[in-house]
């Protein structure tokens, strides 16, 4: 057991590697952007986690937040302007996740 788990750590560099090689020249700008709005959201989870399951009593800086939401935002107003509809869709489910997050900490 331990020996096939070695042999597919070791291959694992090579699997990325030729997932590279024959993927990352499909990927588009969009999915891209789709990537960093999931990224920014993603960016206070742990931080919000962690108060919410009592394992720190320290919130997320506030200018990490201000600067996530903001450019969450702006995201989101230039998609309202293209009318992506995925990155709309996507934004406001991860607003609403948060906002309940945060309001379960604050109401806890």
């Amino acid at each position: 057991m331990k020996r096939q788990f070695l042999e597919v750590v070791s291959t694992l560099p090579r699997w990325v590697w030729y997932f590279l090689r024959d993927h990352l020249g499909r990927i588009t700008g969009n999915t891209l952007g789709w990537i960093t709005i999931i990224l920014l959201h993603l960016a206070s989870i742990p931080t919000l986690m962690a108060v919410l399951l009592g394992q720190s009593d320290k919130l997320p800086p506030v200018d990490l937040m201000v600067f996530v939401w903001s450019a969450l935002v702006t995201l989101f107003f230039k998609s309202l302007i293209e009318k992506n509809f995925a990155y709309i869709a996507t934004i406001c489910l991860g607003f609403v996740a948060q906002t309940l997050i945060m309001g379960i900490i604050l109401f806890k």
